[in-house]
């Protein structure tokens, strides 16, 4: 995070969209890599001097038939260089293989995990590599604070990486080497050969309690505590100790797949989302001899919401302890928990931010900034103000295909060290186009001179839900009112 330089390499210069947008408010690894493809690359906006492939024959591939490489806008600068520039398009990545379903940026480094195995690793302009697992498209990426990169696959498997050491200039910045997996083989060989470890999963079939049956859905660190959350549409969460990758609990959370994970990092929360359109709050406690996080428990403290659209990302503002959940209806809820407050008390309601016309596929949030992008193809830039109110600052446009992913770092800050300018940072989104969009968005709205017309800006206030009328989203649901999930623990 912070000071360093950005990303602002891409295919070609894309404007996406020169007319105005209306506002709408509203199993098995393997260590051998793919052979790279060919792709083409600019280096900053306005620079028109691109490569040629270094690999043959690029007209006669099918992947430039194809109607997602066919990205809009040509020849003209994507974001002018100017001190209004505030807010646009920086550029994109383009790479053949497959949709993008997951990022994560972690400092210099960019991470893009898609449905060909690979996670692809950008560093200062250009790809620098990546790594392939042998099966499972990546559809979670986590950087943990000690450098380490947690993958959630398809085969239910998270896998360990970590980046190599030394080798002088002339290594690869971003070479990384598989370090283990979740769970480790020999919990699984010494757990394997005891009854008592198994549960049911479906009719006549039983798996080890520590495995996810199913696809990964989600992956969480919760660096204080030492843990990772691994979310699956298996129905379940697990708990992961970080130190040694020893699985400690498994909760048999929802009725339907989990879709998302998140520690709040404040008061041992964590919420999980459902397809089953629940959110649930759990609270991390002791058990056993309570010894350090050996002894965790998780126990369900409320249901957060219930609806009928599934939920589909949960993303949390530490600093300001709001909660913000993202669902197929296409709205943002959003709660807060008061500082100071007792264990146990219910977080308040702030209603709902309506951006988009299709379901929220993802969310990202940093300082005040939230960012959720849409099947509808569109990335909406909120900010957060006093209490629970919201305003829109951008829709971002040009992707062809849904906003699957988003992620969200800091930009080096220039010219002022009293902290007056407003903050900038560096927006990702991956799209199942397969490209990953950079953009620039400002915490602040005033002034919009220079801003790219591809964008919708305004400070149009947030919907939310008064005591008036009624609230789409549940009231809160006592612990004691629910009955106990099934869990399973470490011994």
């Amino acid at each position: 995070m912070g000071k360093h330089k950005k990303l602002l390499h891409f295919l070609r210069p894309d404007p996406a969209a020169a007319a105005p947008a209306p506002a709408k408010s509203s199993s098995t690894t393997s260590d051998d890599e793919e052979n790279d493809d060919a792709y083409y690359y600019c280096y900053g906006a306005g620079d028109t001097s691109c490569s040629t492939p270094t690999t043959p024959s690029t007209a006669a591939s099918p992947y430039s038939a194809s109607p997602w490489t066919q990205l809009p806008g040509l020849g003209q600068d994507a974001l002018p260089r100017g001190a209004g520039a505030v807010t646009g398009l920086l550029g994109s990545l383009v790479k053949e293989g497959g949709h993008v379903y997951s990022l994560a940026a972690a400092g210099e480094l960019l991470y893009t995990g898609t449905d060909s195995r690979n996670v692809r690793v950008w560093r200062d302009r250009r790809e620098q590599g990546g790594f392939q697992s042998g099966s499972g498209l990546v559809k979670a990426i986590v950087v943990a604070g000690d450098g380490r990169v947690y993958t959630g696959h398809q085969d239910g498997k998270v896998r360990v990486w970590r980046r190599a050491e030394g080798g002088g200039d002339d290594r690869p910045a971003a070479a990384h080497r598989r370090v283990g997996s979740l769970p480790r083989l020999r919990d699984v060989l010494r757990s394997s050969l005891r009854p008592s470890q198994y549960v049911r999963t479906r009719r006549h079939r039983s798996a080890l309690w520590m495995r996810h049956t199913d696809a990964v859905s989600s992956l969480s660190v919760d660096a204080a505590a030492g843990l990772i959350y691994s979310a699956s549409w298996d129905r379940t969460f697990k708990v992961w100790r970080a130190s040694d990758s020893r699985c400690l609990e498994s909760v048999h959370a929802h009725v339907d797949a989990v879709n998302a994970v998140a520690a709040a990092s404040f008061d041992a929360l964590v919420l999980t989302g459902s397809a089953d359109g629940t959110v649930k709050v759990w609270r991390r406690g002791a058990r056993g001899d309570g010894k350090g996080a050996a002894g965790t428990w998780h126990t369900m403290e409320r249901v957060l919401r219930e609806g009928a659209g599934a939920v589909t990302a949960i993303a949390v503002a530490v600093e300001a302890r709001v909660v913000y959940v993202g669902s197929s209806d296409g709205a943002v809820a959003h709660w807060q928990w008061r500082r100071g407050a007792p264990p146990g008390a219910a977080p308040r309601n702030g209603g709902a931010l309506r951006g988009h016309r299709m379901a929220v596929l993802c969310l990202a949030v940093a300082g005040r900034v939230i960012v959720s992008g849409s099947a509808d193809r569109t990335v909406s830039v909120w900010r957060r103000g006093e209490g629970a109110d919201h305003s829109r600052l951008a829709v971002l446009t040009g992707h062809a295909g849904p906003v699957k992913c988003v992620a969200m770092d800091q930009e080096e800050e220039e010219g002022t060290d009293d902290g007056s300018a407003p903050g900038r940072w560096v927006v990702y989104s991956g799209s199942l186009d397969g490209s990953v969009k950079v953009w620039r968005v400002s915490d602040s709205d005033r002034g919009s001179g220079g801003i790219a017309a591809d964008l919708t800006t305004a400070t149009t206030s947030a919907r939310f839900w008064k005591a008036s009328s009624p609230s789409p989203l549940r009231s809160w649901t006592p612990y004691a009112a629910t009955p106990e999930p099934e869990h399973m623990g470490a011994a």
